[in-house]
Order: C-alpha cells, then structure tokens, then sequence
C-alpha cells in the first residue's frame, strides 16, 4: 500500500488498527487449547493458591451444596445438617459412635464458628486409616456425631475444644468401613464460647491442624478456602482475643 499520500494522522490509525489485529490474532491463537489427552482430574483436585479451584474441587461456598464424591459436602457453617454444632441428624453416624458421649457439646448457645479446612493436593484423596493415625498424633479421639474431637484434658466434660469432621457429608467417619474412606478435605471447627477462652482454644487449633496437614501431605487452607498465611493467622489471633475482650466485658456488666 502506498502511504505518501496519507497524512501522519491517517498512517497512526492504520498502524494502530493492524497492531490491534495482530494482537487479537495472537490472543486467538493462544487461547485454543489442545484437546484433553485422557488426564483425568478427581473430585478432590485443588489448586491452594486460587479460591475458584477449591470451591470447584468440592469446598462449598458458606450455605450451599455442591456434590463431592456422590454427596454434597458437610460444611460446619451449616450447623443443623451434619456432625457440627446443632441438631445431629440420624444419618450422621454410625449407631457405635451415636452413643458415644466422648466429645458431646454441653446445651450452650455458640454465637461465632471458626473454621479450617485440610485438603487433598491435587489429583489425591485422604484415606481413611491415615486420617486416623494423623488424628491420634494430634491428640483428637474418635467420639460423639461419629467425629473426631480434642478435649480438654482437666475438664472433658466441657466439651470439644475443637473437632474434625469429613468434607464429604455427613461429616462421619464409619470406623467400621475406615479403609473404604476416601475423601477431598477434611474441617477442623470450633464453636465459641467453648471450654477453653478462644485465644487459648486457636493456639490449641492451630498447631493441631499444621500437624495434620504435615501427617497427611495436605493443604492447609482457612475458612475463606485460601491458602493460611502468616497474615491470616495473625489477623486471626487478634479477632479471638477480641472476642474474649468482649466477653470478658460483658461478664464484668452483670
């Protein structure tokens, strides 16, 4: 094409236009992805670093049901529907770990949960005797709702400090069946007020769940489903020792 007769102007348009047809071109090409060579994901495949992969691997937004492993996801956050705080529901466990009294919560009203979640790196699953083992080096015993709990070793009759319960709902671990177990992630929770003041409670959570995280090779993540931090930790602490800041308070005023 002959641009002598253009003015500067015209010639920055035209330039302009090709570039962006250029990268549009690119853009296309780039973006076509070769078919999917036979690799096959599993349900619990999770990427730490991006909330979208978790929430896609079976990690539910707070409230919503999303299928994982033939059946939707137990999230503490929805108390009334598996072995969290609230209302058991007859299929939660099996009738061995319903009698159980180890680790049942006293009739108190819990006014904030604290949630944090294992899961399974990509393309794995946690088993079910390894759950277990990790589970009894972190100091949780298998109890009430069929779960795991960790309790105060002066006042078990307290309740749970905090517990552990499958991803996979209900929540239940069927010892029975320990070796079929395979799931995505587990959920450590603790309901507040517990037996121990909340700061106390976390820093008996905390290194609990690193422990397991390390026994089983998962990925810590915290109740947002991203990858737990230094940062988040601490922004943690501080929110439970404000929570016993208000309570204190409020006991100081009647």
């Amino acid at each position: 094409m002959d641009l002598t007769g253009l003015s500067e102007a015209t010639v920055l348009r035209l330039a302009i236009a090709a570039a962006v047809l250029v990268l549009l071109a690119v853009i296309w090409l780039t973006g076509r992805k070769k078919p999917d060579q036979g690799v096959r994901r599993e349900p619990g495949e999770i990427d730490p670093s991006s909330r979208s992969a978790a929430l896609a691997a079976g990690f539910p937004e707070p409230r919503r049901r999303e299928p994982t492993f033939g059946g939707p996801a137990f999230t503490p956050e929805d108390p009334d529907e598996g072995p969290g705080p609230g209302s058991p529901s007859p299929a939660a466990a099996p009738s061995a770990a319903g009698r159980s009294s180890l680790g049942a919560r006293p009739e108190v009203a819990f006014d904030r949960i604290v949630t944090l979640f294992l899961a399974a790196r990509a393309g794995e699953t946690l088993h079910g005797p390894d759950i277990v083992v990790a589970c009894e080096k972190a100091g949780l015993a298998y109890g009430h709702m069929g779960i795991f709990h960790r309790l105060d070793d002066q006042h078990p009759e307290r309740g749970p400090i905090f517990s552990l319960a499958n991803l996979v709902k209900p929540g239940a671990f069927d010892l029975e069946r320990l070796h079929e177990i395979r799931t995505p992630g587990l959920s450590l929770f603790m309901t507040l007020p517990g037996p121990l003041p909340a700061l106390d409670a976390w820093e008996a959570l905390l290194p609990a769940a690193q422990r397991m995280a390390e026994l089983l090779d998962a990925v810590l993540l915290d109740e947002e489903r991203n990858a737990i931090g230094r940062q988040r930790i601490a922004h943690i602490r501080e929110e439970m020792r404000a929570y016993d800041r208000k309570r204190d308070a409020q006991h100081i005023r009647f």
